[in-house]
């Protein structure tokens, strides 16, 4: 770590960064070159910026040893002691080595800057920081493009969402293992003889299982429409073997789905990740479906999974259209599309609903666009 910071850098990353905003351009953009800066001025490690949004925040914009952790789910998204948050995904990091600042908005902070350091940092580290972090705040009052992950909402609007996920979640699970049983079924009964033993046994074999989940989750929806907040029965969390699971579940994808896609790096010596094996099949559907919906009919869908030292991570990424740096988090939004039209039909809740899964897992996922065209979607969950 430097001495002092880099006035240099900062100076003309202030000046770029300013010019943009005054062109007009105050979004998602703007605030990760910020975000760059706070790194190459203060010789980060890492760099974070947490938004704020009701009763929680969100990591939008990350660099360096914290690359991975953006869109992850955080508490304390205005307060410096979001560190403590960020300092176990460090290994032996030391928390002298931290640095947060709040990011003020018109009545209240619209989050918080944080960076990680070589070393402990001085008085002239801090003033660069908590100036970034106004220049943050001030990005916000311009209004345009941000908050990335939508305003605070009031209580009953909560558990209005939360019954409303619950309805999206059972009719999007059940349709998945109906829609299969149902193709199965009418294969059976249209090609018995040209299937042969072999496809016969594989198409009750897919019949059987799909037919376990539909008991699975009757009696998750049983559970659940006994809760009085409305919230989503879930099935228990346990160890489970996350390459196994995605094996499993891209087996049972839509034939014309599971043709396009692309099992590429999948480890058989992975630790197990810890959450409900179960939702990876919904998960996967979901996020292989949307990159098949906004890539050329003939593109891969490919899956690939890895290991980091507290989370199991996988991708699925796609050569297709790409998702613009602006709409990476507007994606999770219910309803939210970014091109709907006649060809690209749906609801807007798939993304919705992943996210939703995966954080009732302790995990986290996220969008970016793929280098050279396309779109990576990533789902992190915890090791056992």
């Amino acid at each position: 770590m430097p001495d002092r910071p880099d006035y240099t850098a900062l100076t003309r990353g202030q000046l770029a960064a300013l010019a943009r905003v005054e062109s007009g351009d105050a979004g998602l953009s703007v605030l990760q070159q910020l975000v760059r800066l706070a790194g190459e001025t203060l010789g980060a490690r890492g760099t974070a910026f947490a938004e704020s949004a009701d009763d929680h925040g969100r990591i939008i914009a990350a660099t360096g040893v914290w690359a991975a952790v953006v869109g992850r789910r955080v508490t304390h998204p205005a307060e410096p002691r979001l560190d403590d948050e960020l300092l176990h995904l460090i290994e032996g990091g030391d928390p002298r080595s931290m640095l947060g600042a709040r990011c003020p908005g018109r009545e209240t902070p619209v989050g918080s800057l944080h960076v990680y350091l070589d070393g402990e940092p001085g008085p002239e580290h801090r003033d660069v920081l908590e100036l970034l972090a106004s220049l943050i705040g001030r990005l916000y009052r311009r209004g345009s493009g941000l908050p990335a992950h939508g305003p605070p909402a009031p209580e009953e609007v909560r558990r209005d969402a939360d019954r409303d996920l619950w309805v999206a979640v059972t009719s999007h699970e059940l349709r998945t293992p109906v829609t299969v049983i149902k193709g199965y079924a009418d294969t059976l009964t249209n090609h018995w003889e040209t299937l042969g033993e072999p496809g016969r046994r594989e198409a009750v074999r897919v019949i059987g299982a799909r037919a376990g989940e539909l008991a699975r989750l009757v009696d998750r929806l049983l559970s659940a429409a006994s809760e009085e907040d409305g919230s989503v029965g879930a099935s228990p969390a346990g160890p489970f073997d996350l390459v196994e699971a995605l094996r499993e579940a891209a087996g049972e994808l839509p034939a014309d789905l599971r043709q396009r896609l692309l099992l590429g790096h999948l480890p058989t010596d992975l630790p197990k990740a810890y959450g409900n094996r179960d939702s990876i099949a919904t998960i996967l559907t979901e996020l292989a479906t949307n990159a098949e919906k906004y890539s050329d009919p003939d593109g891969t869908v490919e899956v690939c999974a890895g290991v980091d030292d507290d989370t199991l991570r996988f991708r699925v990424t796609d050569r297709g259209a790409g998702i613009a740096p602006e709409h990476v988090e507007h994606a999770f939004d219910r309803y939210w599309q970014a091109d709907p039209g006649p060809h690209r039909p749906g609801a807007g809740l798939g993304l919705y609903l992943v996210r939703r899964l995966v954080e009732r897992q302790n995990g986290w996922v996220s969008l970016r666009p793929r280098e050279g065209g396309g779109t990576v979607a990533e789902v992190r969950l915890p090791r056992a």
